[in-house]
This record gives structure tokens, C-alpha cells and sequence, in this order.
């Protein structure tokens, strides 16, 4: 039976780095965003790069908790081998001077979306060799001003996923292995969605960052390894 690694958020940077770098290890994949014209796209470039590979597309709005609900029972007729929780935005601004609908949508996919998510995958993997890895910030481990709502919400996927696997860890029976990755400041849609400006421009506010290239590199490395946390300086 064909094992598959779900990637949320794969219609554009990081996650669709990272699927067509885990495609270029002939890994089968099952692609999740609300994009539907550019997963269609990358699926079509998987095809040409790594014509093995079997890449399964899924349209879905996972700030909406019965879209991740409905999805899950979809995902039951496939064997999955690892869940990436990729899917998520930033928003810059103030406490008390941000777009509420925006921050609330925020914590429905950065939050509700990843804990449903994981805690269903760990319910019905657990027992077997798989991964779950979540993607985190190193806004999951300090608060700056100006993004506070948005780092508490990383503090939450890097403290939920830590403790998973400690508690994976005191489960004899337990086969899973939980990780997170924390990336610093990588070129993507980020910037833009968390600011509202389509020109945002890295250069200037970054002395340094990272492409979506690298960051899936990393993230191939915390997959090859037993480490817990993959911190990207």
C-alpha cells in the first residue's frame, strides 16, 4: 500500500519547497491549500521532476475547524507516513490596533487547525512509524512588538508539539515521533499577508533571510534526524 506525507499550506513557499523536495526523494504526497490554480501547478511541475511520485491535491480552507474535520475523514483512505503543518500567516501590528477578524482567523489555522490536526493524526498513528512535524517561528520562542499575537501562537505550536513528544517518549507502545521546525525570517507571502503590502520588500527589512529552498532543506534534515526541534538561526 502507497504511504503518503500530507503537506498543509504546500500551494506556495515553504510548503511548496518542501513538497517538491521530499518528490525529488520519490516520496508520494498529499498537497493541502485553498489555492486550487497554484497547487494544481505545482503538481504538474512534481509530475515532471519526479514522475513516480503520486501527488494527490486536497482543496481546503483550514481556518474553518469542520473543513479540518471533513478533511481528516478524507485522508482516512490513504496510510499516511508524515504530517507537515505548514499552513498558517503572520500579522504585523499592535495589540489593540490590529484587524480582529484577521488576528482571530490567525489563531483558527495557526492554533485550532494544527491542534485538531495533530491530535488526530497522533490518535490514529502513534503505533506506527511516523512523523509529525510542525511548523513554528522563532516567534515561538520570544515575543517582539509590533507581532505578539502572532508569536503566541508559535509559543503555542512549539510548547503543543514539544509536549507530545514527551509524552510520545513515556508511551512504550509509541512509534511516532513529533518535531517542530522554527524557521527565522524566510522570503515567502509572508511579509505581504502580515502587513497588507504585496510590495514588502525583504532586503529592506532583513539584513539576512533565507528562500523557501533552504528552509525545506532544513526541514529534510529534522526529518532524517531523532532531534525534537529544528531551530533555524
Amino acid at each position: 500500500m502507497k504511504k503518503y506525507i500530507v503537506i498543509t499550506g504546500a500551494s506556495s513557499g515553504i510548503g511548496a519547497a518542501a513538497a517538491k523536495a521530499f518528490a525529488g526523494r520519490g516520496e508520494n504526497l498529499i498537497l493541502i491549500a485553498r489555492r486550487a490554480e497554484l497547487l494544481q501547478s505545482l503538481k504538474d511541475e512534481i509530475a515532471q521532476i519526479a514522475p513516480e511520485s503520486d501527488v494527490v491535491i486536497k482543496i481546503c480552507d483550514l481556518a474553518r475547524s469542520e473543513n479540518v474535520l471533513a478533511l481528516w475523514d478524507e485522508l482516512k483512505s490513504y496510510e499516511l507516513k508524515a504530517l507537515i503543518n505548514n499552513a498558517g500567516f503572520g500579522d504585523f501590528g499592535l495589540v489593540g490596533e490590529q484587524d480582529l477578524q484577521k488576528t482571530v482567523k490567525m489563531i483558527d489555522l495557526n492554533v485550532t487547525a494544527l491542534a485538531i490536526l495533530s491530535s488526530l493524526f497522533a490518535r490514529d498513528y502513534k503505533r506506527k512509524q511516523t512523523q509529525l512535524i510542525n511548523i513554528s517561528s522563532v516567534g515561538g520562542y520570544f515575543l517582539a512588538p509590533g507581532v505578539v499575537p502572532y508569536c503566541a501562537t508559535k509559543f503555542f505550536v512549539s510548547a503543543f508539539t514539544e509536549g507530545l513528544s514527551h509524552e510520545l517518549a513515556q508511551d512504550k507502545e509509541a512509534k511516532m515521533q513529533a518535531k517542530v521546525l522554527a524557521p527565522a525570517a524566510t522570503k515567502t507571502e509572508f511579509g505581504s499577508v502580515a502587513t497588507g503590502d504585496a510590495d514588502y520588500d525583504y532586503d529592506a527589512a532583513f539584513k539576512r533571510y533565507h528562500s523557501s529552498l533552504e528552509m525545506a532543506e532544513f526541514l529534510l534534515t529534522l526529518y532524517d534526524s531523532d532531534a525534537c526541534v529544528g531551530a533555524v538561526n
